[in-house]
């Protein structure tokens, strides 16, 4: 699973530019936030796959903290007017799922 993982990860950061883009027109700031926490999820992911027991649930965990903060932000650039719904709902979802594949590899 973890290298899947780490595929859907760059697929959300692909699918990002996009709208960091349009961020970054209005808030320079949240766009690197954003930019920031999408690579944290990607390169806490493959630290994490190279890890064991405590340290690799660790790393999994930083990665889905970081996936969470990119949700968020995208919201906050939704609730700003910086972007809308339809571009970050698809998104969101793949984070939604980066979150749901971190949680299972904390426990495992």
């Amino acid at each position: 699973m973890g290298f899947e993982l780490l595929d859907v990860a760059y697929e959300a950061i692909a699918r990002l530019r996009v709208v960091v883009r349009t961020v970054e027109r209005s808030d320079r700031d949240l766009a690197r936030q954003i930019r920031r926490a999408a690579a944290s999820v990607a390169l806490n992911l493959a630290e994490g796959r190279a890890r064991s027991g405590a340290d690799r649930a660790h790393a999994f965990r930083i990665a889905r903290g970081s996936a969470g903060e990119v949700r968020v932000a995208l919201r906050v650039a939704r609730a700003w007017g910086y972007t809308e719904a339809r571009a970050v709902d698809p998104i969101d979802a793949i984070l939604d799922r980066i979150c749901a594949m971190c949680w299972r590899l904390e426990r495992s």
